[in-house]
């Protein structure tokens, strides 16, 4: 018995510093994550309201490229991540938002009104 506490303290001794530098390491893998995330989320596009299908919650919009789908200008059907957004616009607003894939889904995580 007499090993066993110096033995543990030893051991513990040993791992901490690489456990520590290993959590510091994840840490900024974590912040650059975030960073891209952040990124994406300002890539909006211009778009046009052609439709809107409240009962599909779906969305049709003529917009312009869509760079992190890498997707020309075209006109298409969305999906919603917020079904009230249905509720907010109609056709022929003029949009900014954000679409990505969801579930293999292309799918607006973003929209706003421009005036």
């Amino acid at each position: 018995m007499k090993y066993t506490l110096p033995t543990l303290l030893l051991g513990l001794a040993l791992t901490l510093p690489a456990w520590s530098e290993m959590n510091h390491a994840h840490q900024g893998e974590m912040n650059h994550v975030s960073m891209n995330h952040e990124a994406m989320s300002t890539m909006q596009s211009d778009g046009v309201v052609r439709k809107v299908d409240k009962h599909q919650g779906k969305l049709t919009l003529r917009h312009g490229p869509l760079e992190n789908l890498d997707m020309p200008a075209m006109t298409m059907v969305f999906r919603v991540t917020e079904p009230a957004w249905l509720d907010q616009v109609k056709p022929g607003d003029n949009v900014r938002f954000h679409a990505d894939r969801v579930n293999g889904m292309l799918t607006v995580t973003s929209i706003d009104l421009v005036h």
